[in-house]
């Protein structure tokens, strides 16, 4: 899949139909013992996506295994598309994974985007599976600044509707929050519960920090592509 050929204004048409096929329906109670980071990295001026998925357990967040896979784009980087640009290279690396993780949290948005279709949803729609946005970045919606402690969380707002479509999250002392929303299958309240149980030492919660660290050591010609179990986190660390 490639989105190559895909103009702006057909993109926009492409979210607001995978915006009907949107589901946040399962139950918040529902038991997670694996959880999924994403990332891709790239060089500058590249059209070559390098992608990775890791798989830690949950909630103990330890390190279990890791997808590594590679695809051309020729879309280019546009802020509220970065599904189109970046998913068909996850999509590679989601193909290597026979057992999948119970949830995938992906480096942008989810449903805190103007048209409720951030990376994360994109990434839910096309795979039926639950997901979470993460991003380092306020790209929608207003809020008011949480507490400066750990922890602390403020609902993110549609400015027009006022509808409640994310959080602002705290996760280190006097730091900047990340933004969380749900992409696909889980509600805003169960997307919240399970990224503050990522939180680690870092500004940015464990799944996306460690895939971030891996594809870029892929990148970095350090790795193979394909699946890979870890037996020990001292194996990459």
């Amino acid at each position: 899949m490639n989105y190559d050929k895909v103009t702006i204004p057909e993109a926009i048409v492409m979210q607001e139909e995978f915006r009907k096929q949107l589901k946040f329906n399962i139950p918040d109670k529902t038991s997670i013992t694996s959880i999924a980071g994403a990332d891709i990295s790239f060089n500058a001026n590249s059209t070559l996506m390098y992608a990775v998925i890791v798989i830690l357990g949950y909630p103990d967040l330890k390190l279990k295994s890791y997808s590594l896979a590679t695809a051309e784009t020729q879309f280019p980087y546009v802020s509220g598309f970065l599904g189109f640009r970046e998913v068909p290279a996850l999509l590679q690396a989601w193909k290597h994974i026979e057992n999948k993780p119970d949830v995938v949290v992906l480096d942008g948005q989810g449903y805190l985007h103007p048209r409720r279709m951030g990376i994360a949803s994109h990434f839910g729609v096309l795979t039926n599976h639950p997901t979470i946005g993460c991003a380092k970045s306020s790209l929608y919606g207003f809020y008011e600044e949480p507490s400066v402690l750990k922890f602390a969380a403020n609902p993110v707002y549609e400015k027009r509707s006022n509808e409640h479509i994310g959080f602002a999250l705290r996760t280190k002392n006097n730091t900047k929050p990340v933004y969380i929303s749900p992409g696909y299958g889980l509600t805003l309240k169960k997307s919240l519960e399970i990224m503050k149980n990522c939180i680690g030492k870092y500004r940015i919660p464990e799944p996306t920090r460690i895939a971030h660290e891996i594809v870029n050591e892929f990148r970095n010609g350090k790795l193979k592509e394909g699946f890979s179990q870890v037996n020990s986190p001292f194996e990459l660390f």
